[in-house]
């Protein structure tokens, strides 16, 4: 049997195994490509010290390589032959998935260099300004990119379908009025956006800052856009809204460094012997091991007729130990003046005054 040639001469090619073969061939091209990229990109980011780098390439690896397939199908809808129904679809598809796959890349990009910045900066050192600093910054500027990527995103995402397109228009002569309407109504909202905004680049506040606000102490624990997050020392939070970091007063003790100064307070007799108490004092915190060798010094700070205020203090690393070696030297000078010298507490006199004469016969 002979195989006739002229039989498929004449044949054609159908219209579906066309596209189907332009189909794979565009995710073929874009999966090589995306190959390609990546192993330049892990060759790059090999050559680095930094493994911030190392993370970005491949944490961005899955969301890039749909990013490269959806793109390489975009470009291959003017090769393939479609109905018109078919045509719509394809482009309304490619609208919606080629800006959400890039909005997802971004934010992935943008998740990736906030957490590299909270690994790279350790806010459990002693001196924790910079880390603090660093950390604040960038949680709060990478909540705002991600959310303006994210608006972004479904904006172009909306900005795919006609209808909605041509209402835009049509609406555009009363969105001042809607602007207005929906800004009174979010005010709130937006006060405490903006100020979160403004808190990353005034820094009233920092990750980690030990403050003392609505008579509460703490630390900043977290900070929103909208909110700051307070761990209470008894494991309580405070959440308090930014707007209020920017208008109302509160005490930041941690504001230039983590060290403090301790104080604690004894009312004492006038007559307490103040030489030897100062002589006692320094024994107890050079032996404490919470004393950061700075400074200390116990002074009389106020007088009254019945006894006398002395202060006394101490330098601290940070926030926690000033508070122990507060307690420490307070119990300890406590027991010295109870044991050693307990003349020195406070002691009511009173005045002895003569009967009058005639008294003692009544």
């Amino acid at each position: 049997m002979t195989f006739d040639w002229t039989e498929w001469r004449d044949w054609e090619v159908p219209v579906a195994l066309m596209n189907l073969i332009v189909v794979v061939a565009a995710v073929v091209l874009a999966l090589a490509a995306h190959a390609l990229a990546l192993a330049i990109g892990r060759r790059i980011a090999a050559r680095t010290p930094d493994s911030v780098d190392d993370a970005v390439v491949e944490l961005s690896a899955r969301p890039l390589r749909w990013v490269a397939v959806a793109v390489a199908l975009a470009a291959a809808r003017r090769f393939l032959d479609l109905s018109e129904w078919s045509n719509d679809l394809w482009q309304f598809a490619t609208g919606f998935i080629v800006p959400g796959l890039i909005g997802w890349l971004l934010i992935t990009v943008v998740r990736v260099y906030v957490r590299a910045v909270e690994l790279r900066y350790d806010i459990g050192v002693s001196d924790n300004l910079r880390a603090r600093r660093r950390r604040t910054r960038a949680a709060i500027l990478g909540r705002v990119v991600v959310i303006g990527i994210g608006v972004l995103t479904v904006a172009l995402m909306l900005l795919s379908i006609p209808s909605i397109r041509s209402v835009g228009i049509t609406l555009m002569a009363s969105a001042g009025l809607a602007g207005l309407a929906v800004g009174a109504a979010a005010q709130p909202a937006l006060k405490n956006l903006i100020a979160g905004i403004q808190l990353a680049f005034t820094e009233p506040i920092r990750i980690d800052d030990v403050l003392i606000i609505e008579n509460e102490w703490g630390r900043v624990e977290e900070i929103r856009l909208t909110y700051v997050v307070i761990a209470l020392w008894d494991e309580r939070r405070l959440v308090v809204p930014v707007s209020r970091f920017l208008e109302m007063p509160f005490q930041n003790w941690t504001r230039n460094t983590s060290q403090l100064l301790g104080s604690a307070f004894f009312w004492l007799d006038p007559t307490a012997d103040i030489p030897r108490l100062r002589a006692r004092y320094e024994e107890l915190v050079r032996a404490n091991p919470r004393w950061d060798g700075r400074s200390f010094v116990l002074q009389v700070t106020d007088t009254k007729p019945d006894a006398i205020e002395v202060r006394v203090l101490a330098t601290a690393r940070d926030a926690g130990t000033a508070f122990d070696l507060r307690c420490d030297l307070r119990e300890a000078m406590l027991a010295f003046i109870r044991d050693e010298m307990p003349e020195a507490l406070p002691r009511r006199r009173l005045l002895a005054v003569d009967a009058p004469a005639g008294t003692a016969d009544a």
